[in-house]
């Protein structure tokens, strides 16, 4: 207890002093600026705060970077993805193009003439120039077009009965130059057989309708029924371009009677 009260009295003294107790010495104010202003010194703390900064921008560059690479660099398509649509537009503009490079065709000069028994002896002593086209068959000669000449011809004629012609022209480009000769049992059969040519289907021989199935075919005189037992039948036309003629001569339409024709194709300057 004593000694609590020893101490208790050296804090009165204490404090009931003043600097004016001491001569000489001054009071000053001092400074009471707020501690949250005083620099911080710790080095452990800034070097971490810098540390972070550094990842921070780091990470910051590499975004922008890999932003940067996926605009420069599309996706690619898969090999193969979207091929069959490209080459089916690639076959349809083809085949626009086609037919917009065809020229439309000239009707063909057409004559007859009444020396009908002067054209069987001249063709009765010539190969291959009389043949006979059965019942319900199509006899097709096809005549390709020669740089040197400008036209094909065609004259013909037939015993007893009359038979029906018409003239296309296919525009595919000409692989041989030989004038050959086809027969079909009916244009359903011949569609079959020649493909490539697609030729005309089926129709009325009396009113010359005919469908064509090969976008390169092009009519030049539709298929109708002949009086060429009566009058040579003639005519000629001029090479639209490069391509084949089809000649048809058509006794589809009979049943029962075979025909003997007569006939010859040649060219003209």
């Amino acid at each position: 207890m004593e000694g609590l009260e020893a101490t208790s009295e050296l804090q009165s003294r204490l404090s009931s002093l003043s600097f004016s107790s001491f001569p000489g010495v001054t009071s000053k104010q001092s400074d009471t600026r707020p501690l949250d202003r005083l620099q911080n010194t710790d080095l452990s703390q800034s070097c971490t705060e810098s540390k972070n900064q550094a990842e921070m921008d780091e990470n910051k560059e590499d975004s922008v970077q890999h932003s940067e690479g996926n605009e420069e660099a599309p996706a690619e398509r898969a090999p193969g993805e979207g091929g069959e649509e490209n080459n089916s537009a690639g076959s349809c503009q083809l085949s626009a193009e086609m037919k917009a490079q065809m020229p439309p065709l000239k009707p063909p000069t057409t004559w007859t003439s009444a020396a009908l028994k002067e054209l069987k002896a001249k063709l009765r002593t010539e190969d291959d120039s009389v043949v006979t086209v059965y019942r319900g068959d199509i006899m097709t000669v096809h005549v390709p077009t020669v740089p040197e000449a400008k036209k094909v011809c065609w004259e013909f004629a037939t015993d007893g009965y009359d038979i029906g012609f018409g003239i296309y022209f296919d525009w595919s480009p000409v692989t041989s130059r030989s004038i050959t000769v086809h027969i079909s049992e009916s244009s359903d059969d011949e569609e079959e057989e020649e493909e490539l040519e697609a030729p005309v289907g089926n129709g009325d021989v009396e009113k010359g309708s005919k469908t064509q199935t090969n976008s390169n075919l092009a009519e030049v005189l539709p298929v109708y029924r002949q009086d060429s037992h009566v009058s040579v039948q003639g005519g000629s036309h001029d090479f639209p371009g490069e391509g084949t003629y089809l000649l048809k001569f058509d006794n589809s339409y009979s049943l029962w009677r075979n025909k003997t024709l007569y006939y010859r194709v040649y060219y003209s300057a």
